[in-house]
C-alpha cells in the first residue's frame, strides 16, 4: 500500500516504513539505545530527503524511549536531578541546533552535512565499539577474564567549579559537565535526528563516571524530553517533520522494541555489542560510499 508524504512530497509503500520501523525498534529493545542513529540513515538509503529524515526519526525516538525510560524508573533506575541538568542542556542545544539547521539550509549544504556527520560519527562509535566488544568475545571463549575497569570522572571535570552531589549516581561534580554533555548532544539530536543514547551512555560512563546502575535509565530519561522538544523546534523552525513518516515509523518501533528486548534476554551481552558494532560499521560504510559514488538522481527536495 503506497502512502504520500506531504512534507517529502513523494509516495512510499506504508509497510516498507512500518518495518523499517519495527526493524529499528527491534534493536532498540536489544541494544538498549533510541535507534535514531539508524532510523535516519536507513529512511535516506530508501530514498527520503536527509532533511525530512533527520526532522521526523525523532519523533519515532521520543516513542521508543517511553517504555524503556519507564521501566528503569521503577527499578530505581534513573537519576532524576542528573536528568533533569542533561534535559536544560539538551533542550538549550535543540534551540541552538535549529539555528544551524536553517542556516545550512538556506545555503545549501544540509543533505551533505548530515551525510558527512552520519559517517564520521558511526565510524567513531563503531570502531572502539568494535574492538572493545571482539576483546571480550575473546576473553570470554579463552576463559581468562579481562580486568575491571575502575569508574572515575574525566580530570576536566573534576576542575569544573560549584560541585553537587548526584546521589544516585554516586557522584560530587559540577553540574557545568552533564549540562554541556547535554548541550552537545541536543545540537545532534537536531541535525541529525538521534536520541544521542550512543554517545551518551560512554560519555556518562568514561568521562561523568557515573555508576552503571543507573546510565542507561537515565540517558533514556533524557532521550525521552530532548526528543520531544526537539519534534516541537523542527515543526516550528525548520518545519521539515513529517507527520505521516512518523507515524508509520513510530507503529513499527513500539512492536519492533517490545520484540527486541525479550530477544536480549537470550542473548550474552558481548556478542549483542559486537553485533551492534557490525551494524553501525555497516551503516558507515554505505554511507561512505553515498558521499564518494554518483547517485541516480543529481537533485534532492529543498524545504524552504
Amino acid at each position: 500500500m503506497d502512502i504520500y508524504l506531504p512534507v517529502a512530497n513523494l509516495s512510499v509503500n506504508a509497510l516498507v516504513i512500518v518495518l523499517l520501523g519495527g526493524g529499528v525498534g527491534l534493536l532498540s529493545g536489544m541494544f538498549g539505545v533510541g535507534g535514531g542513529f539508524l532510523t535516519t540513515p536507513l529512511l535516506i538509503f530508501y530514498g527520503i530527503p536527509p532533511t525530512v529524515a533527520a526532522a521526523s526519526a525523532t519523533t519515532q525516538v521520543t516513542g521508543a524511549s517511553v517504555s524503556g525510560a519507564l521501566a528503569h524508573y521503577r527499578r530505581g533506575g534513573v537519576d532524576i536531578p542528573m536528568g533533569a541538568v542533561l534535559v536544560v542542556g539538551g533542550i538549550v542545544g535543540a534551540i541552538a541546533g535549529s539555528g544551524i539547521f536553517r542556516v545550512l539550509q538556506q545555503f545549501g549544504q544540509i543533505d551533505t552535512v548530515i551525510n558527512i556527520l552520519y559517517v564520521v560519527l558511526l565510524l567513531g562509535v563503531g570502531i572502539p565499539m568494535a574492538r572493545e566488544a571482539v576483546q571480550s568475545v575473546a576473553a570470554t571463549i579463552s576463559g581468562t577474564p579481562l580486568p575491571a575497569k575502575k569508574r572515575r570522572h574525566h580530570p576536566a571535570v573534576a576542575a569544573l567549579p560549584f560541585r553537587w552531589r548526584f546521589y544516585a549516581s554516586g557522584l560530587y561534580i559540577s553540574p557545568l559537565a552533564p549540562l554541556i554533555l547535554g548541550f552537545v548532544t541536543g545540537i545532534m539530536t537536531v541535525l541529525l535526528g538521534v536520541g544521542g543514547g550512543f554517545i551518551m551512555v560512554p560519555a556518562m560512563l568514561y568521562i561523568l563516571g557515573m555508576a552503571t546502575r543507573v546510565v542507561v535509565g537515565t540517558s533514556l530519561f533524557q532521550i525521552l524530553f530532548v526528543t520531544a522538544a526537539t519534534t516541537m523546534v523542527h515543526a516550528v523552525t525548520t518545519k521539515a517533520v513529517d507527520v505521516v513518516l512518523a507515524f508509520f515509523l513510530l507503529l513499527g518501533s513500539v512492536i519492533g522494541a517490545q520484540v527486541g528486548a525479550r530477544l536480549a534476554a537470550r542473548f550474552k551481552p558481548d556478542y549483542l555489542r559486537l553485533l551492534l558494532a557490525a551494524i553501525v560499521l555497516a551503516v558507515a560504510f554505505r554511507m561512505a560510499i553515498g558521499l564518494t559514488w554518483q547517485p541516480e538522481e543529481i537533485y534532492t527536495v529543498q524545504l524552504l
